[in-house]
């Protein structure tokens, strides 16, 4: 469908094509498509089947606008998956409300985030996180164990659809408040990772907690990075032998930053971030 046609089907829809992401899943597939339906409040889609795009967003609070021979049909995606479409054309993806993420850089100040005292990813460990996970659009970060989410909210921020799993309830409520006050879209899954029942594979994951078992766990996604992040020596070599044993050529720093305050370098708790790259 060409760009013509595209605006023409936006503004039938009663959008406003500068309020729109547009992608062709023909030429970056499927799988970039829907990320970006899932980290974008408003997507214009060409090249792909209404029912398998709303299949893929189970689990996203959307709406779907579609063209199809019937004329344009406003659905449920749950309802989409299971119709059937005649000579579907262009797919408008619809967020619940709109969000846009907030000006600024990445690795943002502790403080912008809601956290328990010390409970929080520093900013000097978040730039090397989000450095080895390479979040951006079209791709599907996993921040498990993510405690209040300030790793997932910044992928977000970039680009990037997110997930995240933390068992803490009221750190789940976190979550949402910080991805509410930086302006994402987090989908939060209130439980430990393996009884989160079937997740959409990710492209990159954060492991923030659960040790070796959540990082043997992860692994088996088959993401293409994976990046772990402690505080406990004692973990660090056992995570580091399950990214291995998984087939993933692995790295690592231990970082202890020491900020100016007030005239006076105080030192952070050191951490240890572990990245591995799956092998080809």
């Amino acid at each position: 469908m060409d760009v013509v046609a595209l605006h023409a089907f936006v503004t039938r829809a009663g959008r406003s094509w500068d309020e729109v992401t547009a992608v062709d899943a023909a030429a970056v597939g499927r799988r970039h498509a829907v990320n970006v339906c899932r980290a974008r409040p408003a997507v214009v889609v060409s090249g792909a089947d209404p029912a398998e795009l709303a299949r893929d967003l189970a689990g996203w609070r959307r709406t779907l606008v579609v063209e199809s021979a019937a004329g344009l049909s406003t659905v449920d995606p749950a309802d989409a998956v299971v119709r059937r479409w005649e000579e579907p054309g262009a797919v408008l993806c619809l967020a619940e409300s709109a969000f846009a993420p907030s000006p600024g850089g990445w690795a943002l100040p502790d403080d912008d985030f809601a956290h328990r005292d010390g409970m929080v990813a520093v900013a000097e460990v978040r730039a090397l996180v989000l450095a080895r996970l390479a979040p951006r659009p079209g791709v599907l970060v996993w921040d498990v164990g993510a405690g209040p989410g300030a790793v997932g909210v910044e992928c977000a921020r970039l680009g990037a659809a997110v997930v995240a799993v933390e068992r803490d309830p009221v750190q789940c409520v976190r979550i949402i408040a910080n991805a509410s006050a930086h302006g994402v879209d987090v989908r939060v899954v209130e439980a430990e990772l393996d009884r989160a029942g079937e997740l959409p594979p990710p492209d990159a994951a954060h492991v923030g907690g659960g040790g070796a078992d959540a990082v043997r766990h992860v692994a088996r996604s088959r993401a293409r990075r994976i990046v772990v992040t402690t505080s406990d020596l004692d973990r660090v070599v056992p995570s580091r032998d399950a990214l291995v044993d998984a087939g993933y050529e692995v790295e690592g720093s231990q970082l202890s930053a020491a900020r100016l305050t007030g005239g006076t370098l105080l030192a952070t708790n050191p951490v240890t971030v572990l990245w591995g790259r799956k092998k080809a």
